[in-house]
């Protein structure tokens, strides 16, 4: 039966339109969903921004929410479930070693510790990557392994030039690199770093593959340069391989170590092990860190190290109570066999040109709101000329979640082991919420919060 509408406030109107008209529809204020997040929240510290859907279960690249509508993942956890929600077989080892050993304290050896080390060093220098991995620090999480490299590049520096001048750590603006007091003073952020400033001394910027300005910047007092290969929160930017090779050659002249975050491109993300498994051995790192894709899920993150670096850590320099406990690593050493694998990274470049070739028809269809396209494998950013939110709100109602990163950058982090078919589904999607916006932008709210360092009031 029709609805009559004349009567009706402007936003009952809007809401039963929604209702009828779109598939997934973001759950009202009266709704179950409502209910059960409003108890929540006053609980919880307010640290993030989330849209009112609670999500109550995963399987390969969908999601479901609690009142059972389907949503294709084109977000990964912030490219974490490289494998996807609940893979079948982490699922299986993750029982198993629950019931077996869980945690112990690192006062004691266990069986996956440094299975998982060594895996991840012989897999590392077997991909054409850091020739000099050797060493492997285990933690808990991104922020942490940077943490961890921080502290070593100090170290170093400390047994380089015992005086403590060789004491400044380098990274670049519209970096990320984490959230604790470490990793934050050495991400860039005015808006996220003055809350808590002064920031820890001993930071330097600088711009992001400015070859020009590397010998004032990295000097006799650099102990450590901190830079990602391709810049995930920042906008999804890849630093050129001569800009890589420069910092190498400098940290080198200087008698720096040279630290690549891979915490976000890493771990086949790239269609490589690792995304600077292109570069030659003279531009590879001395300190490695991971994290994210590592545990598909499971908190865990990695730094590992070149022998020259770990010669200079002894005991008691760092340590950890849950890092590196046996269930995070026997899960964390089946993931890594897994994205190890020849054919599903052959699988990522694959999956790369149908997006590319998806989002250059969207590029002709919507000339005047997309700009580029940015990134490798399936890190890929599409740039717009305005505000992205509107179509992260009009897709996620249509059944496609995605985030944002950057200044106006949609940001596409899939799982890996994501079918064409699923590709193809999720970009009809942003290609029907992409027109909603244009035709009609004045009807979208834009979502707030959907990146892990969002400007203020996004």
């Amino acid at each position: 039966m029709a609805v009559p509408t004349e009567s009706q406030p402007e936003k009952m109107h809007s809401d039963i339109y929604k209702e009828v008209s779109l598939p997934n529809p973001d759950p009202p204020p009266d709704s179950q969903t409502a209910a059960i997040v409003g108890d929540h929240t006053q609980y919880m510290v307010a640290t993030y921004v989330r849209p009112p859907l609670m999500i109550a279960k995963g399987e390969g690249c969908y999601v479901w929410d609690i009142e059972n509508r389907r949503y294709l993942d084109f977000t990964a956890g912030i490219a974490v479930n490289a494998l996807g929600h609940c893979d079948p077989e982490m699922a299986k080892l993750m029982g198993q070693q629950a019931r077996t050993l869980i945690h112990t304290s690192n006062l004691y050896h266990n069986p996956w510790t440094g299975a998982l080390s060594s895996l991840l060093v012989t897999t590392t220098r077997a991909s054409s990557s850091m020739s000099t991995a050797s060493r492997v620090f285990i933690s808990n999480s991104g922020s942490e392994a940077n943490e961890a490299a921080i502290k070593f590049a100090r170290k170093v520096g400390k047994t380089r030039q015992p005086n403590g001048s060789k004491h400044e750590i380098v990274s670049f603006h519209n970096s990320f690199h984490g959230r604790t007091m470490g990793s934050l003073s050495a991400t860039p952020n005015p808006k996220y770093q003055k809350p808590f400033a002064p920031m820890l001394p001993g930071f330097k910027y600088g711009t992001y593959n400015d070859e020009a300005a590397i010998g004032e910047l990295v000097d006799e007092n650099t102990c450590g340069v901190l830079v990602e290969p391709i810049q995930g929160e920042g906008g999804v930017n890849a630093a050129t391989p001569s800009f890589l090779l420069a910092l190498r050659r400098r940290c080198n002249a200087v008698g720096a170590v040279l630290i690549y975050d891979e915490i976000q491109c890493g771990l086949s993300r790239t269609g490589t092990f690792w995304a600077h498994a292109s570069l030659p051995k003279e531009a590879h790192p001395d300190i490695l860190t991971s994290a994210k894709a590592l545990g598909n899920g499971m908190p865990i993150g990695a730094t590992t190290v070149s022998e020259e670096v770990a010669e200079m850590v002894v005991t008691g320099d760092h340590g950890t109570t849950f890092g590196g406990n046996p269930l995070a690593c026997r899960i964390a050493h089946y993931v890594v066999s897994r994205l190890a694998e020849e054919e599903l990274q052959r699988g990522v470049l694959r999956k790369e040109q149908i997006f590319r070739a998806g989002f250059a028809r969207l590029r002709d269809r919507f000339p005047d709101l997309i700009e580029e396209v940015r990134g490798r494998g399936l890190i890929l950013g599409l740039q717009l000329t305005r505000d992205p939110t509107p179509v992260v709100t009009a897709a996620r109602e249509r059944g496609l979640l995605i985030i944002t990163c950057g200044t106006n950058t949609l940001r596409f982090v899939p799982p890996l082991i994501i079918s064409e078919s699923e590709i193809e589904e999720g970009l009809g999607i942003l290609e029907q919420a992409m027109e909603v916006v244009v035709n009609d932008a004045k009807q979208i709210v834009g979502t707030k919060g959907q990146q892990e360092m969002a400007p203020r009031g996004r």
